[in-house]
């Protein structure tokens, strides 16, 4: 006994839609039950098709600097190739070369504080790997928040009286005055928690020679909470940047060619697109705010 059911009913008892419903029916008599199996919905051909050679070229700027699909997008337009940001990303993806990420369940929105050059000034110390000459040396990086722009110096020793040696050679070096610096609690910043210093109190007896030398140029100096090293992200992140794309890649013979290679490579990083700066280069960012802030001249 053959009896046929109107697609409505159907779809009232069915748990999928009536559309769905509709096109399995028209699959089935069109197909037979070969066309009930379930097929991949990917286009086999594409309207637009990137050209080989830009998929190269992505690839290769990939392979060469590790820059994400914004900073590969910035690129090719300076090259004269416009290609869309998703699109890189897609070609990225599909040859494998993406960094997987875990999935993050809770999303938190940040206010961001438009700064001026030289309003704050984060500085840090990095370990760098391993020994040279059987020697530990250790860099100094400090980087304006507001620009990105960075200088980085090598030391052999870490004390306060090299931490103010840096901090006078990034004042010389960078363009605006520094108003403000921030940096942990180590010892070659601050007495307030460790040293010989150290009271119940939290206060410490003497002045610190790094704090000593702020004062003395009217700089202020802030301290991040003991253990919560995010709130110097904008160092850390420069850190991890060097350590993934400096320190893996090279090897020094020497001291000097460590600090020949880190100055080539702080020139490479000032000169870098950075996405929290729309596309812009560190450099670029400095120029244009001197042109449309030009310096108070009292009459």
């Amino acid at each position: 006994m053959n009896e046929e059911v109107r697609l409505v009913d159907v779809a009232t008892v069915c748990p999928h839609g009536k559309r769905s419903v509709e096109r399995w029916v028209t699959a089935y008599k069109k197909h037979g039950e070969q066309g009930l199996e379930p097929q991949s919905t990917k286009p086999k051909k594409y309207r637009i098709e990137t050209a080989i050679r830009i998929k190269e070229r992505v690839l290769e700027i990939r392979k060469q600097t590790k820059k994400c699909a914004l900073k590969i997008h910035w690129q090719l337009l300076k090259e004269g190739v416009r290609l869309h940001e998703r699109t890189v990303g897609k070609i990225l993806k599909k040859e494998g070369v993406v960094r997987k990420y875990r999935v993050r369940k809770v999303k938190y929105r940040y206010i961001k504080a438009k700064r001026k050059p030289g309003e704050l000034m984060e500085i840090d110390v990095k370990y760098v790997p391993g020994r040279i000459a059987g020697k530990r040396y250790y860099q100094f990086t400090a980087i304006d928040t507001a620009s990105r722009w960075r200088h980085m110096e090598i030391f052999d020793e870490q004390s306060g009286w090299n931490s103010c040696l840096f901090l006078g050679e990034v004042m010389t070096r960078f363009p605006h005055p520094i108003r403000a610096v921030k940096t942990d609690n180590g010892f070659i910043f601050t007495n307030r928690y460790t040293g010989t210093y150290k009271r119940l109190d939290r206060m410490p007896k003497g002045v610190h020679a790094f704090d000593a030398f702020c004062n003395r140029h009217n700089i202020v100096h802030f301290l991040i909470d003991p253990g919560k090293p995010a709130q110097n992200g904008t160092v850390e992140r420069s850190h991890r940047e060097d350590q993934e794309k400096f320190y893996r890649v090279r090897s020094f013979r020497s001291v000097r060619d460590l600090q020949k290679k880190l100055k080539e490579w702080n020139i490479y990083y000032n000169d870098l697109e950075h996405c929290g700066l729309g596309g812009k280069t560190p450099n670029e960012f400095l120029a244009e705010y001197k042109l449309t802030n030009p310096p108070y001249v009292c009459a």
